[in-house]
């Protein structure tokens, strides 16, 4: 059976049933539970389920990880809004940093006003738009995941560990009724923790097309922020 094939009834088994264990995936297509734990991984990565332990759930149609260039087009005046306002809390000098997110991203023109910043960030197009507008930069780099273009993993992770930074800029997929800021990926969940660990100040940047939405792994509370900026 071709790896797609294999990964499709993978898919389809999980959608029927809700959530799946390693286990039982295994004797479902006749291969190992490692070939099944790559499998999942893989799958995670391009949006498709959600791992857990042992074995994977469902996601909806509306809870698929979105490709960074649908999401550079949604709500592109309420980015530039949220940008605006961000701003705000930077002052010349700083260090600051920016995940991988588009609302981040949207703020790079405006940080053109301050001098002398330094701005790390786990985006890689944010990286690049940085570089362009003449910002001092530094990328975490580490395992990429193509649909946002956002860097992950233990390298991602070991770098922002070793720095001190004044402010955080930082966005999820929703944020719930009860506060909680969530997402759909367990590594960007993991780096952005890091992230708030190793910053002054930390400002969620929402836009309200994320309000009353909640996804699979919690990030933080608005409790655990400076600010939640949104339109």
């Amino acid at each position: 059976m071709l790896i797609a094939q294999r990964r499709q009834e993978i898919l389809s088994y999980i959608e029927k049933n809700g959530k799946a264990t390693v286990p039982e995936l295994a004797k479902l297509i006749f291969v190992s539970e490692p070939t099944v734990r790559r499998d999942l991984t893989a799958m995670e990565k391009e949006g498709l389920i959600n791992k857990v332990y042992g074995g994977a759930m469902a996601k909806s149609a509306a809870d698929r990880e979105i490709p960074m260039g649908v999401r550079l087009k949604d709500a592109l005046h309420a980015k530039d809004i949220i940008a605006q306002k961000a701003c705000r809390y930077v002052s010349d000098g700083d260090v600051v940093i920016l995940d991988g997110s588009s609302s981040a991203m949207a703020m790079v023109k405006y940080l053109t006003q301050f001098k002398e910043l330094i701005v790390i960030t786990s985006g890689a197009k944010t990286a690049v738009e940085l570089a362009q507008a003449g910002i001092r930069t530094f990328c975490t780099g580490g395992m990429m995941i193509t649909n946002s273009f956002s860097y992950v993993g233990q390298q991602a992770q070991d770098f922002i560990s070793g720095i001190n930074a004044d402010v955080l800029f930082f966005s999820c997929h929703g944020l719930s009724e009860d506060g909680r800021a969530t997402d759909l990926s367990m590594e960007e969940v993991n780096l952005r923790k890091i992230m708030m660990r190793h910053s002054k100040r930390k400002v969620l940047l929402c836009d309200k097309s994320k309000y009353g939405k909640e996804y699979f792994y919690n990030l933080c509370t608005v409790k655990d922020v400076d600010a939640v900026i949104t339109e």
